[in-house]
Parts: structure tokens; sequence; C-alpha cells
């Protein structure tokens, strides 16, 4: 870059403007200084550009495009300042005290109210579910239900904690509230994990009348909930409560992440958990990692305060929302005989279902030939089936034209599978 003198010469202003100004494009990652030497461009080269010729139908991550980088990097460098006694010493088990305070008001805009002695910080919400995968419950139960497709990483997570796990069937329409009844009664269940907005891998939600019945039905029972809300902040339902927020007895764990958001190597997540938990919850998190790393801590706070999360939210909600819709303008087109879909308003997962059983390992690779990726949805169900007919679309990292390409690439698939049929 030009040398201090010399800009301050061309534009006529006095050096420590030309000083004050560098110190900006620094600060805000354009340049870099070298002592004795002077300012230089921050190289672009090397970046890795994205094939345009792929449709990557299987990733969770966020788009590139929509995550606040820059903005969360400057939350970073005050952090760094505002918490140096904190990076010092060591933190709190349940959380950085600034961040609670903040979180507390933050979960308000989701209808989740609770006390800040409610609150932990944890690293990642997959590191809340470990805990309550091994920890104590009342009255000593010791068996989880899970929906049946869910989450793969509960699935493993229960699996590695040799948790003993009993599965409920979710479809396109939700879940038999009589099985669920059934299981309540007649199992030894802890609590009931359940992913009741923007569900992966179905994307379906369940209605308030709905949720409001696997509340009346847990409290009947004596059973808690694990509401995993990892994508409350995409939903444009203003009136869309959680369960939690119907809860007067205490009977709900409500988590929410941030990687889906924000940075997915954040790894900063909230669980607001019922009095009687929190002692055992916390007793748990200290003995596996003392505490969650305080400097994504304190910067999510500073993100949260200043007004940039909410403005980066809208950002997500807009771009979202206008993918989902596209793609609703190509699946209302479909033969329901032939492909079925399940588009949801907004999020980052559709779900097709096909008449037809295939051959996954086969009809991935077939798609994957055509420039497709999609995932294995088999990894999400208890049992492993030699067959499936669900397929998930994540359009996280898709723009319109991709998703079009892609969709009808698979249901293409699927109809000349049928006209093979009845030939």
């Amino acid at each position: 870059m030009p040398s201090v003198r010399e800009l301050a010469h061309k534009f006529k202003c006095s050096t420590i403007t030309v000083v004050r100004a560098y110190k900006e494009l620094e600060g805000e990652h354009f340049i870099y200084a070298v002592p004795k030497s002077g300012y230089y461009l921050v190289s672009k080269k090397g970046e890795k550009l994205e094939s345009d010729s792929e449709i990557d139908f299987s990733t969770v991550l966020p788009d590139k495009e929509l995550i606040p980088y820059k903005e969360f990097h400057h939350c970073l460098d005050q952090a760094m300042n505002k918490n140096k006694d904190e990076l010092l010493s060591y933190g709190y088990p349940q959380g950085l005290p600034s961040l609670i305070d903040s979180m507390k008001r933050h979960l308000e805009d989701y209808q989740v109210f609770c006390k800040a002695s409610q609150i932990a910080i944890t690293s990642g919400s997959q590191q809340a579910v470990n805990i309550l995968n091994k920890m104590d419950f009342p009255e000593g139960k010791d068996t989880v239900l899970i929906e049946n497709p869910t989450y793969e990483r509960m699935i493993k997570n229960l699996e590695l904690n040799r948790t003993r796990t009993v599965g409920i069937e979710r479809k396109f329409d939700g879940i038999d509230f009589q099985e669920l009844e059934k299981i309540f009664k007649n199992e030894n269940i802890k609590f009931f994990y359940t992913v009741a907005r923007f569900h992966n891998p179905t994307g379906g939600s369940y209605s308030v009348e709905e949720k409001k019945e696997i509340l009346r039905l847990a409290d009947k029972y004596n059973v808690y909930i694990v509401e995993d809300d990892y994508l409350v902040d995409l939903d444009t339902k203003t009136k869309n409560d959680p369960i939690y927020a119907f809860d007067t007895r205490g009977r709900v764990i409500y988590l929410k992440t941030f990687s889906k958001i924000l940075l997915p190597g954040l790894r900063v997540a909230a669980a607001v958990l019922p009095d009687d938990l929190m002692g055992q919850f916390l007793k748990y998190k200290q003995w596996s990692d003392v505490h969650t790393s305080i400097l994504p801590q304190g910067a999510l706070e500073i993100y949260m305060e200043n007004g940039m999360f909410k403005q980066s939210k809208a950002r997500f909600q807009k771009k979202y929302r206008e993918r989902m819709r596209y793609l609703k303008g190509i699946c209302d087109n479909f033969d329901p005989e032939i492909l079925r879909a399940n588009v949801p308003e907004t999020g980052f997962f559709v779900s097709l279902e096909s008449r037809k059983r295939v051959n996954p390992d086969k009809f991935i690779k077939d798609l994957a030939a055509k420039g497709v990726t999609i995932k294995d949805t088999r990894s999400s169900f208890m049992a492993r089936n030699e067959c499936m007919n669900l397929i998930r679309i994540s359009v996280s990292r898709t723009d319109t034209s991709q998703i079009e390409e892609g969709v009808n690439c698979i249901y293409d698939y699927f109809a000349d599978l049928a006209k093979a049929t009845l030939t």
C-alpha cells in the first residue's frame, strides 16, 4: 500500500488521518501491517472456489454467503479485551455470567421464559445431549424415547453410551399419540427427545395442539421432554411457540444452538433445565470439560447485545423462505403416485417419499454420477434397512437454479423406475 506520507500528500490531509484509516482497514482484515515496512493487502489467493456443477443436497452447514464472518471476527477481538480476566483463569461450569444474563433476554424472543439459574452454556448442543444421556434422572428411569427417524448424531450418541432406547415412528403428518401414550405408560422413559420444529430429516413441525398433547402426556406419566429447537431462528411464524412455552411443571429441557445461523465451528449452545436437574447436569459438565470456551462465549454476548444477531437472523430467514417457496413450486407439479413431498415454509430440510423403494447405495451412486449429492437417510433410523423410500434434501447451500436441476433429477429417477415397472 502507499506510504502514510504519500497518501497524506495526495489527499491533502494529516498523517494522523491516514494512520487512523489504515487502522480501521486493518481492523476489518483488508490489510495488515509489517513493522518498519508498511501496510499490505490481505491476499485472497488460494481461496478454493466451489464447483457450480455439483449440487449438494447433503450438507447441513449454513450458506457461506450468509455467515457473518467479519462481524463475528470483530466481536471476537472485542471479547479478547472485555473478558481478559476470565481468559486468564478457569471459567464457570454453568457459563459466562454476562452471557447467561444476555441469553435469558435473548430466549424470551422465542417465548422461553426462565431464570438465569436454569441456563447452562454448553460446547454445542451435542455436549448437552451427551450429558443428558449419561446423567441420572429422578426416579431412576433409564430409557430414552426418540422419534424414528431422527437426528443421526442422537442415535449414535445413545449407542455409544449404551442407553436403552425405544422409538416412535414419525411420518410426514407427525406421530401416533395413542402409541406415544402406550410407550409412556409401559416403558421406563426418562425423557422423550424430539425435534418439534423443522424435524431432521422429514422437515415437518408439530402444530401447537400437538405440542400441547405431547406435554399433557409427559405430565401424566412423569416423563421429561428434551426439545431440540436447533432451527428456531429460521421460523417466521411469530406464534409458533416451542413446547417449553406451555410447560408449567418443569417437564421440558430446551436446547438452543447457534451453529446453524452463525459459525458452525463456534460450538456454543444453551440448555434450559428444570431446577431439579441443573445440579446433576453441571456435575457431569464440570468433570468433562471444566467450562465452555470463554472467548466464543464473550463474542456471542457482544454479537447479541449490539444488534448484529437480529440483522443476521433476518437475512437468513429471508433467504431460506425464498428457497422453500421456490422448491414448493417445483414439487407441486410432481405426481404424488411417483414422489410425495413434504415442504415446510422455511428451514433447511425437505423430505421426499417414493412409492418405489430403492437400494440406497445404487441410488446415491447414480445421482452422484449426475452431479447430485444426497445423504443416506438410513443413518437417521434406529434400524438400518437395506432399502429406503425417504429422501432428505437440504437446501442450506444451494441456490434456486441448483434446487430446480437437482430436484427434477431425483424426480426423473423415480419416474423412470415407475415406467420400468409398468413395462
